[in-house]
């Protein structure tokens, strides 16, 4: 099944739009991977075993154990933003970034996620965090060859940033943790 928005809204509404026709049709899990082709499949299993083994209701992708294989500005920008997350959430988050992710639906059914576009990554984490659902990181390998991420750099970052700035101005890091 092929799900089509009218307009690009964003990576986070067309996840969100995903999840709910996921939930919808009676399924309990979501297997996100990016559409650059930088995920292996091969990878797939290991997210379920580690839930399973763990009862985490999330399991991201770390690629981080073998980052130099990432363009560097990729990992410049995943690295700095995994940093200030680490931060906000108390705990070593390695690959905040990474869109390689196993999720509960019914887990995320009581989260509020409300971002459209890239840094709904980083919302995810910490909403899941926030709400004490076990989560983990499980390394994974990387594939990158000539594919173009949808990524700006400095746009996408910028946004990033307003969204954490605002996130600590107003005080909603205790909603998050």
């Amino acid at each position: 099944m092929v799900l089509k928005q009218e307009a690009n809204r964003g990576k986070g509404a067309a996840l969100q739009a995903g999840w709910r026709s996921a939930r919808e049709r009676g399924f309990k899990w979501a297997l996100m991977m990016d559409g650059d082709g930088q995920h292996s499949p091969e990878d797939i299993p290991s997210f379920f075993q580690y839930a399973e083994a763990t009862s985490a209701a999330l399991v991201v992708g770390n690629r981080m154990g073998d980052a130099a294989r990432m363009p560097r500005v990729r990992r410049f920008v995943n690295r700095w933003m995994s940093r200030r997350l680490s931060r906000i959430a108390g705990r070593e988050l390695p690959d905040s970034q990474c869109g390689f992710r196993l999720m509960n639906l019914e887990a995320l059914a009581s989260l509020s996620v409300t971002t459209s576009r890239f840094e709904i990554e980083s919302e995810l984490l910490l909403a899941f965090i926030s709400a004490g659902y076990q989560f983990g990181f499980i390394p994974i390998r990387v594939i990158y060859k000539d594919e173009q991420s949808k990524i700006h750099p400095l746009r996408d970052t910028l946004r990033w940033f307003r969204w954490w700035y605002s996130l600590r101005r107003t005080k909603n890091i205790q909603k998050h943790l």
